[in-house]
């Protein structure tokens, strides 16, 4: 049976192809002996010229008349243009399926599931360039519309239901890099080089209740992925871009979840500044953790009763009884010097750690979405062992994970116009 199927699903495939080409050829793309060639010359008919395209049918020909244009130089080919296949060799289906299964699994076994599952033969290299173009230019577009959300040139529509509470959790991490790419960055290696360059990631959800014990409830599909290797300035402007579209100017609550990173409250404060800030609880404890493994030779015997009362401190979001409490011990200048470095950290965030305060208004107090968002929409595609990545192509592929994350694939792909112009 397994043989039947896969000798009907070649034969209709292949007539699928002959008729898709068949139809295609009813419009060579013609368009009278001179047409316009886009820089405001005329482009005088040549002939019809063949071209090879794969599709999701296989490859056909198509025969697309070619104009040429003697004051540019150039070639005009409406045809090619009117389907999408300007520079391109793959049909703008065949481009989606590649962009999917790349995004999903590495390139190589990419190309193999597609000559398993769709009977389509691409080399890993085309797999590789047409997703990474395809990620790139969903990239500049997102780039483009968020400059124009903030020039006031593009109002998103606002989502059909009020947002009650809205979350902006934030987070980094790294992204293993071929060496060009770090050349002369410092970094944590043993020579003091850099393997890899930030990603930052940014996951955007709702709340609207909370569990019978009091613990708020994440809702159900609520959650859009954004991430670049831009600097924090520019993510910042993309944050705020998609906040909109989720419905941010309207929202009864914003929360901003981050690890305590500065560059995170200076985007919450400049594109959130009616937020509440939270740091995440469990960041905090490490952070004390490591406060009491630099205090433990002073408290000796004590130190695994006075970590659990700091612990205890934290919880309840005394920040200013766990300063007064390290304070008091008798340390050396030099053991000074590092308490009040580490003790840094949670005066800084002070505000940001009145646990006990977030949990009575019901908010969450962790930013694991975001650090399970760092494994599994970044890590599990793109620091598997032997990667490294160009930043033109690991911005790509992450551009479609955080896309294919967020439930929004037909929606972005279609690229529908669910934008309003006031310009």
């Amino acid at each position: 049976m397994a043989a039947l199927e896969l000798a009907i699903r070649t034969a209709m495939t292949k007539l699928g192809g002959s008729l898709l080409e068949q139809l295609l050829a009813a419009d060579a793309g013609h368009r009278g002996q001179r047409i316009d060639c886009g820089s405001g010359h005329l482009a005088e008919f040549v002939s019809y010229r063949g071209k090879m395209v794969d599709t999701v049918l296989g490859p056909i020909t198509l025969r697309r008349a070619y104009y040429h244009c003697e004051a540019c130089g150039q070639g005009v080919i409406p045809r090619d243009e009117e389907l999408g296949l300007a520079g391109a060799s793959l049909s703008q289906g065949l481009r989606a399926m590649v962009a999917r299964v790349a995004a999903a699994a590495p390139f190589a076994p990419a190309s193999a599931l597609l000559a398993e599952l769709a009977g389509l033969d691409l080399t890993t290299k085309r797999v590789e360039r047409a997703a990474e173009d395809d990620g790139t230019a969903l990239l500049t577009l997102t780039d483009r519309e968020a400059a124009a959300v903030l020039a006031d040139r593009l109002v998103p529509l606002p989502p059909r239901e009020p947002v009650t509470k809205l979350y902006l959790a934030i987070d980094g991490t790294g992204v293993p890099m071929v060496p060009t790419e770090t050349a002369g960055r410092a970094g944590k290696a043993a020579d003091g080089r850099s393997r890899t360059r930030e990603v930052k990631l940014g996951v955007l959800f709702t709340q609207t209740s909370v569990d019978d014990e009091g613990r708020p409830v994440r809702d159900p599909g609520s959650s859009t992925y954004l991430a670049s290797f831009a600097p924090a300035e520019h993510f910042g402007t993309l944050l705020y871009a998609e906040a909109l579209r989720r419905g941010s100017a309207k929202a009864s609550q914003l929360v901003v979840l981050g690890d305590g990173a500065p560059w995170i409250w200076k985007l919450a404060e400049l594109h959130f500044p009616r937020a509440t800030q939270v740091v995440d609880l469990y960041h905090a404890r490490e952070h004390l953790h490591a406060l009491g493994a630099l205090l433990a030779p002073a408290l000796g015997a004590d130190h695994a009763g006075w970590l659990s009362e700091r612990l205890t401190e934290l919880d309840h979001g005394d920040i200013a009884a766990l300063l007064a409490t390290a304070r008091k011990l008798s340390l050396s200048t030099a053991q000074t010097r590092d308490l009040e470095k580490a003790l840094g950290y949670f005066q800084t965030n002070a505000a940001r750690m009145r646990y006990a305060h977030f949990r009575d208004l019901g908010h969450f107090v962790g930013s694991g979405v975001v650090e399970a968002g760092c494994r599994a929409v970044i890590g599990q595609r793109l620091k598997r062992s032997g990667m490294h990545w160009t930043i033109r192509g690991a911005a790509g592929i992450v551009t479609l994970r955080c896309c294919e994350a967020s439930g929004r694939w037909q929606e972005i792909w279609t690229r529908p116009h669910n934008q309003t112009s006031v310009a």
